[in-house]
């Protein structure tokens, strides 16, 4: 039974680069909390992308894994989030989980670390769809209570919004999913959450949206792909988080729907910087 149940629950852990089913259960929980919509889309959308690399033909490993779940996941609770729960919203989360998956194939083959990039691309192509051919599929905007800024919760409300919840108490069990699976993994993200939200509100961003987890959670996505329990490696740790703060920040500037956008760029950057550091200290060892 639970050769066929790893999978989909990989699929839900791998959102945070974890391969831990009780990890996945976590998340799974967070987000019914959340949302029953949002739940429901997700596991459609888990299914959906891992039946499709089943169908494929996918390696298998990859498949256990839970490599082709994880963005259609995002993909199905970022439309359950932006709109209703009517036919043609199901059906785009399904086409997107799909496309999400064939994209993850593609960067996989090229051993290219795409992330949660397919994801973020396959949104915001549905997001311009859906809002230009049926405006009326829009979700009602609901106001969102701020979390409170004094006692830090909006470092928990960063690994909530990773999943797009606010709650701070889901934060918490998303925190105790990756806790499980890996401790250092899971502090460093709040550690990085705390970061980005103290250097967001120097920077002027309001406390309502900080306490949110707003401009936290790309930062909590860098600190878990990064980390690492050798000191020498912190560096890269950090500098992924302060490139997605300043990315974070330049698309809140001119109002860009952020996605996991900046959590992508920010870890090729730090993959390109750690890559040509290592470069030319290599160059220099054989000069």
């Amino acid at each position: 039974m639970l050769k066929y149940l790893n999978p989909f629950l990989h699929g839900f852990s791998q959102i945070m680069l974890q391969e831990n089913p009780l990890t996945g259960l976590f998340f799974i929980v967070g987000i019914f909390f959340g949302s029953t919509f949002m739940g429901m889309a997700a596991i459609t959308a888990v299914l959906t992308g891992t039946l499709t690399a089943i169908f494929l033909s996918y390696p298998r490993d990859e498949v256990k894994q839970g490599l082709y779940g994880f963005s259609p996941a995002l993909v199905g609770v970022a439309l359950a989030l932006f709109f209703q729960p009517i036919r043609i919203v199901w059906l785009a989360i399904i086409a997107g989980s799909i496309a999400a998956a064939i994209l993850q194939r593609a960067f996989i083959k090229k051993k290219i670390p795409g992330y949660t990039f397919p994801f973020v691309l396959v949104t915001w192509l549905l997001i311009f769809f859906l809002r230009a051919v049926y405006p009326e599929t829009a979700a009602t905007a609901t106001a969102q209570i701020p979390n409170p800024f004094g006692d830090f919760t909006f470092a928990f409300s960063g690994y909530g919004q990773v999943i797009f919840q606010s709650n701070a108490l889901v934060g918490f069990l998303f925190f105790l999913g990756v806790f499980f699976s890996s401790p250092v993994a899971a502090l460093s993200g709040i550690i990085a959450s705390l970061i980005a939200g103290i250097a967001s509100l120097y920077a002027g961003v309001p406390l309502s949206e900080i306490s949110l987890g707003l401009f936290s959670y790309n930062a909590v996505l860098c600190a878990i792909v990064f980390q690492s329990d050798k000191l020498k490696e912190t560096f890269w740790v950090f500098l992924s988080v302060l490139f997605s703060i300043a990315i974070v920040l330049l698309m809140h500037k001119y109002s860009l729907l952020q996605l996991t956008f900046p959590f992508v760029a920010a870890a090729w950057l730090t993959l390109l910087s750690r890559g040509t550091v290592k470069k030319m200290a290599s160059n220099r060892v054989h000069e």
